[in-house]
């Protein structure tokens, strides 16, 4: 398992509320445009992440990022798994508190090299399933 329940909960519950979710367009089948929808019932603020920077969920998206020009808690990623440790490293050098790889993003070395960067981190789970579970 790639983060424990407990660290699914700190993540959820614990970190802030500022989750960039990189992937997330105006694409309404993506499986980011729903979860996003989801983060945003239970009171996260969801920023899109996404080469067009367009707004979703009435939110301002941003390229990158280190173009987002406030903090950020939480990095969600919806992008291929080849493509995710280098998400994961920016995720670090912009000072996110956690990295959270969807289902089926998987990049072990990512994993580790994110963990020993002091970030907490979940891999291959969906936040939509696990933040109604917490009750």
């Amino acid at each position: 398992m790639y983060g424990s329940p407990e660290t699914v909960r700190k993540i959820l519950t614990g970190l802030g509320d500022t989750w960039a979710v990189v992937g997330l367009s105006s694409n309404r089948s993506r499986a980011a445009y729903g979860v996003a929808e989801v983060l945003q019932r239970y009171g996260k603020r969801v920023v899109p992440v996404h080469p067009k920077a367009e707004t979703v969920h009435g939110e301002q998206g941003y390229a990158s990022l280190d173009a987002i020009p406030f903090p950020v808690d939480v990095v969600d990623v919806f992008i291929n798994s080849d493509l995710a440790g280098a998400v994961a490293d920016e995720a670090a050098a912009i000072g996110a508190q956690a990295v959270w790889f969807q289902l089926g993003v998987i990049d072990e070395d990512a994993y580790e090299r994110t963990r020993s960067a002091g970030l907490d981190m979940v891999m291959d789970k969906c936040p939509a399933i696990e933040i109604p579970r917490l009750g």
